[in-house]
C-alpha cells in the first residue's frame, strides 16, 4: 500500500474521504431524487450517506476531537464555543453539480485549531481526483490514475485566471472580476476552486455571497499549505469556528494579490 505524504493522520483522513467517495458513488450511478431544506438548498440521499461514513470513522479516529458537519450542524454556540479543536465537514459541497451530473463536487474533511484550518482533505469522487495540505508540511493532489504530485501556487500571468462558479456569480462578483483588469474565466464547481489555485491552474477566485464554513475549510487548508491564503476583503485571515457558521466575504488566491 502506498502511504501518502503529509503524515499518518492525513492518511487516515484521506481514507476517511475515499471511502465516504464510494459511497457516494454508488448513489451517483443511480436514478437518485433531490429533496430540499428549509433554507431551499438541495439535499440527496449521497449526502447523507457520505455524512455517515465520516461521522462514524471520526468518532472511531479522535473519539476525544468534536464534529460540525453540515448534515449534523444543529449544535449550540454553548457547546461549540467551547471547542479549540474540531473536524469540520462537509459530506457534499456542490450538491447542485451533483444533482446536475457535472462531476464537480467534493467530499470535504478539514482540523480546526483555533480558527485555523490546518489539515485537509478534498476528493473529487467523480473525477476520481484527491487533494490535501498540512500546515507546515505542503500539499499534494491524487490524479486519476494514482500518481502523486506536490502542488504549489504560481506566479500568476499577466492575464489572471480568475476561477468562479456558473452557479453564483453574482453581480458584486463580476464587479470585482472586472477590475482586475484582463483576465481569463476559469469556471469550476464547489471546493474545487481552492484546489484549482492550489495547483497553480488558476490565479484567484473572489466569493462575494453566502458560503459557511464547511464549504471552505478543506480546501482552504489545501490551499495554505500549497502557499496561497484566504482573506476577508479587510486583509484579514478567514476564521473558523465562530458562532455564526456563515463566512464573510472572502478572496482566495496565492501571495500575490494584495487587495
Amino acid at each position: 500500500m502506498n502511504i501518502p505524504p503529509g503524515g499518518a493522520l492525513v492518511q487516515r483522513v484521506l481514507s476517511i474521504a475515499d471511502g465516504a467517495s464510494q459511497a457516494v458513488m454508488r448513489i451517483y450511478q443511480t436514478d437518485f431524487t433531490v429533496s430540499f431544506k428549509a433554507d431551499e438548498s438541495p439535499i440527496t440521499a449521497a449526502d447523507l450517506a457520505a455524512h455517515r461514513v465520516i461521522d462514524q470513522a471520526l468518532a472511531e479516529l479522535s473519539p476525544d476531537i468534536p464534529v460540525l458537519s453540515e448534515e449534523a450542524a444543529a449544535i449550540p454556540w454553548s457547546t461549540r464555543r467551547h471547542w479549540h479543536r474540531f473536524w469540520l465537514v462537509d459530506p457534499i459541497d456542490g450538491t447542485r453539480d451533483f444533482t446536475q451530473r457535472s462531476g464537480e463536487f467534493t467530499v470535504n474533511i478539514a482540523l480546526i485549531e483555533h480558527g485555523e484550518p490546518v489539515l485537509g482533505v478534498v476528493t473529487a469522487p467523480a473525477l476520481g481526483e484527491a487533494y490535501w495540505g498540512v500546515k507546515g508540511e505542503g500539499a499534494w493532489k491524487r490524479e486519476a490514475d494514482g500518481r502523486v504530485r506536490r502542488l504549489s501556487v504560481v506566479v500568476p500571468p499577466a492575464r489572471k485566471r480568475v476561477v468562479a462558479s456558473k452557479n453564483h456569480l453574482n453581480d458584486d462578483t463580476r464587479a470585482f472580476i472586472e477590475s482586475l483588469g484582463d483576465h481569463e474565466l476559469v469556471q469550476a464547481g464547489s471546493s474545487l476552486k481552492f484546489c484549482r489555485i492550489a495547483e497553480g491552474r488558476a490565479d484567484i477566485y473572489p466569493r462575494l455571497g453566502p458560503t459557511c464554513e464547511w464549504d471552505t475549510g478543506a480546501a482552504h487548508a489545501v490551499l495554505s499549505a500549497a502557499g496561497g491564503k484566504v482573506t476577508r476583503l479587510d486583509g484579514s485571515p478567514l476564521r473558523y469556528g465562530k458562532e455564526d457558521v456563515l463566512n464573510p466575504h472572502f478572496i482566495a488566491s496565492a501571495a500575490w494579490y494584495r487587495g
